[in-house]
């Protein structure tokens, strides 16, 4: 296995949306608690990685080759499933509408990057060098690091738009992560 400075961004990318994959399915088949921690888990996961997309993947995307419109259309389906994630974050996993709606939503995910993958990442892979790809890999983590932990659907979904109120608002998500675990480990949520 390659050390983590040495990922490709195809192979860092693959392998989150595996993870993407993984919690939409614990969330799913879990219930009370266990499926509020997951849904939440899911909800930064996703957050950060969509973040990360937009930032870095999608103009390297157009630099190497995809179209314009493929590209955008990824951006919408993003941005929609910001306000779907705000949505069901509003009605709580015990709401009579929560398992419906996660599930079709869960369905766009998956559609969604089984497209990023058919139609992104493949032209990335052809297109970018080897060094290159090595290089984003490193640039998505830094993204991501930087990246807000809920989606914020009025941002919008340019990079651009990331790139100037991602870090604060990141910072005022991972201060309210950090509070919410602490009450929750001290007993107060």
């Amino acid at each position: 296995m390659a050390a983590e400075n040495e990922t490709d961004v195809i192979d860092l990318l693959l392998a989150q949306h595996g993870q993407i994959k993984n919690a939409l399915e614990s969330v799913r088949t879990s219930t009370g608690a266990d499926k509020q921690r997951g849904f939440e888990d899911l909800v930064r996961l996703l957050a950060v990685h969509e973040a990360a997309e937009e930032e870095v993947v999608h103009p390297a995307a157009r630099r190497h080759a995809v179209a314009d419109e493929i590209v955008d259309a990824r951006l919408r389906e993003e941005d929609q499933a910001k306000h779907v994630l705000v949505q069901l974050a509003e009605l709580g996993v015990d709401h009579a509408e929560f398992d419906t709606t996660f599930r079709a939503f869960a369905e766009k995910v998956v559609d969604h990057a089984e497209l990023e993958e058919k139609e992104e990442f493949g032209q990335l892979l052809t297109h970018a060098s080897a060094e290159e790809r090595v290089r984003l890999a490193s640039v998505v983590r830094f993204a991501e690091a930087l990246a807000p932990t809920r989606p914020h659907p009025g941002v919008g979904e340019s990079a651009a738009a990331n790139l100037m109120v991602g870090p604060p608002l990141a910072v005022f998500d991972r201060i309210r992560d950090a509070l919410r675990e602490w009450r929750r480990q001290s007993g107060e949520a």
